[in-house]
């Protein structure tokens, strides 16, 4: 199979849309905390507790959609620490959302290990199936690339539309790129910056949750350590490429999932004359270089990482 194949081919596409879905997920949360004005490092131990909280949630019993609520709160609950530590008392956006990375990361594997002290394999849970849908599924090529997928990942395309309608098209979605941009506008005219960018980062850390209940709740059916993988950080690069567009975000999930999709299939090609690791680090080559590509005219929020107190100037 040439690369021709690999691209015309069916399986690809499928694949490189799941790769995609918690990109998705992850570079929207991002995209919404930052049009704040709020840099959430906490991405990557925020998707490691939403990995765990949703695989946990279905073990004990709980069906899958209330498991997605569990996840839901619990990336909130760490977006408002995170919040509570960089909004209203100015705390270096950096060093909190580090610290949020490795709260959620530790604090997921000791939950894991005190409920689970002595099994070496991960139980397993039954994840979201793919969906057929009827008539779309049987189309040629489309079908089976987007037509059979689990609904989380539907979720997470309707997700980008929600987002983009809810920046710019309601006063909402204006008065958060506003905080973002110019906060003192926004205390001019009566509103709360802090409730603004507090919200921001509930539900933007909600919604990294989601891509990391993906991993164990669709794309695998247990939860094991190191399974975010750098996806976290991936999400925020993907956020600069994607200059805070919904639509760009969901491209560049899609574009890095491909490059993975890729990589795996170029492996079985060539992989007796390279060694694998010159193909694992493909998909991360391709974020750097498109990072600096768009970063020089990305349009970034200008109040993003400058604190701002109440009554000064």
């Amino acid at each position: 199979m040439d690369v021709l194949d690999i691209l015309a081919s069916a399986n690809f596409w499928a694949a490189s849309i799941r790769i995609a879905t918690p990109l998705i997920f992850g570079v929207l949360g991002a995209l919404i905390c930052e049009r704040a004005g709020v840099l959430n490092l906490g991405i990557e131990g925020i998707f490691t507790a939403g990995a765990m909280a949703g695989w946990m949630a279905v073990w004990l019993g709980l069906g899958l959609w209330p498991a997605l609520l569990v996840v839901l709160l619990v990336g909130a609950v760490f977006g408002l620490l995170h919040a509570a530590l960089t909004v209203p008392l100015g705390l270096s956006q950096h060093v909190s959302g580090i610290g949020i990375t490795l709260l959620a990361t530790s604090l997921s594997y000791f939950v894991y290990r005190t409920a689970l002290p002595d099994v070496s394999t991960p139980p397993r849970i039954e994840p979201f199936r793919p969906l057929d849908i009827p008539g779309l599924s049987d189309l040629p090529f489309i079908g089976p690339a987007l037509f059979t997928q689990t609904a989380l990942t539907y979720l997470a395309f309707a997700l980008v539309a929600v987002v983009a309608w809810l920046l710019y098209r309601t006063p909402v979605g204006l008065a958060l790129r506003a905080v973002g941009d110019n906060p003192d506008s926004v205390d001019a005219q009566g509103l709360s910056v802090y409730a603004l960018r507090t919200g921001a980062v509930v539900a933007g850390s909600a919604l990294m949750a989601l891509g990391g209940a993906f991993l164990t709740m669709s794309a695998f059916d247990a939860f094991f350590f190191g399974m975010v993988n750098g996806r976290g950080w991936i999400c925020i690069a993907l956020t600069v490429f994607a200059s805070w567009r919904p639509g760009k975000a969901l491209l560049g999930a899609l574009l890095f999932g491909a490059f993975d999709a890729f990589q795996v299939r170029l492996q079985t090609q060539v992989g007796a004359f390279l060694p694998s690791q010159v193909f694992l680090m493909l998909p991360y080559l391709f974020a750097i270089v498109a990072l600096v590509v768009v970063a020089r005219k990305a349009d970034y929020p200008r109040a993003m990482l400058i604190p701002w107190f109440k009554g000064t100037r």
